[in-house]
């Protein structure tokens, strides 16, 4: 083979990071490197092989039709060889390597310590890399290992693993704002009420959900503030702004400290907690297996 067409497997992994994000700078995150580098890395294996594997334009990358008939071929290689370090790593007395996890911001919270930190502590020699995003992706094709959702968001498709109890979603607002107006007793009074919306990755904005006793009401809430991050709602909350719907867990110490106050108790109902989630009939890898029996270990009844 000539040194034109020989190529490492660093730039072997590079193309195929680049042609997962489609974009150089979300696949030098991945890569841990900047993504001025990437790209002279991607452009000199183009300029050794002769053929451009990218078009590039200000706003957008994708493969060339060589990239895609490369990249067909290369893919396949590259998870035997991956396999195979992976197989290697078994015989290890722990695991090595990274443990990559999508999920979204909240979860990531209740999860952290529990897990994710008692995790670490036991498997030294492994890395977490947790990305957090509202909107749900696809693992496999994104190049997680796995992902931690609420557990009626899990594809049906993935094996399913329970990393969290039940959670509840509830209605708080500070004391200072219900010393000027009286609670609300139903669904229907937020109509009288400022609330802060919430906004969808999509863009849409999130209807409240309420159930007592089978009787379920999906309020479209109005308010002078709409915003996508829960931290902040809770801090507009505590200002007195409005009223928030958010997981009770999120605002336990509040709600414990006296900063936050519940309404509405009798119509927020509990939900199935989080849940680990990866592919089905795909090798397991070590660390995603240590990470798996860390969870069932940790949230097992006692």
């Amino acid at each position: 083979m000539s040194a034109k067409h020989k190529a490492g497997l660093f730039e072997l992994n590079a193309v195929v990071a680049v042609s997962t994000h489609r974009s150089f700078r979300r696949a030098a995150g991945e890569l841990g490197m900047s993504p001025s580098a990437l790209s002279h890395a991607v452009a000199a294996l183009e300029q050794r092989m002769g053929v451009r594997l990218f078009n590039r334009t200000t706003r957008s990358v994708s493969l060339s039709e060589a990239g895609e008939q490369f990249l067909a071929r290369v893919q396949p290689a590259l998870r035997e060889i991956s396999a195979a370090m992976e197989a290697v790593n078994e015989f290890r007395d722990t695991p090595t390597g990274t443990l990559r996890l999508n999920t979204s911001e909240g979860a990531a919270r209740m999860i952290l310590r529990p897990l994710v930190f008692e995790f670490l502590r036991r498997y030294p020699d492994m890395q977490v890399d947790i990305v957090t995003e509202g909107r749900r992706v696809d693992i496999v094709a994104d190049g997680f290992d796995a992902g931690i959702r609420e557990a009626e968001n899990v594809p049906q498709d993935m094996v399913a693993v329970p990393c969290s109890g039940p959670l509840r979603f509830v209605v708080v607002g500070s004391p200072e704002y219900f010393a000027r107006r009286k609670k609300p007793r139903s669904p229907a009074d937020l109509a009288q009420h400022p609330c802060v919306r919430s906004r969808y990755p999509s863009g849409a904005i999130y209807k409240w959900e309420f159930d007592k006793r089978g009787e379920q009401q999906l309020v479209d809430v109005s308010g002078s503030m709409t915003l996508d991050n829960h931290n902040l709602m809770i801090e507009a909350a505590l200002d007195g702004v409005g009223l928030i719907w958010t997981s009770e867990w999120a605002v336990a110490d509040h709600i414990a400290a006296g900063r936050l106050v519940r309404v509405l108790d009798d119509w927020c109902p509990t939900y199935p907690g989080l849940c680990l989630y990866f592919p089905k009939h795909r090798h397991i890898a070590a660390g995603l297996r240590a990470f798996i029996d860390v969870v069932r270990e940790v949230t097992s009844p006692a």
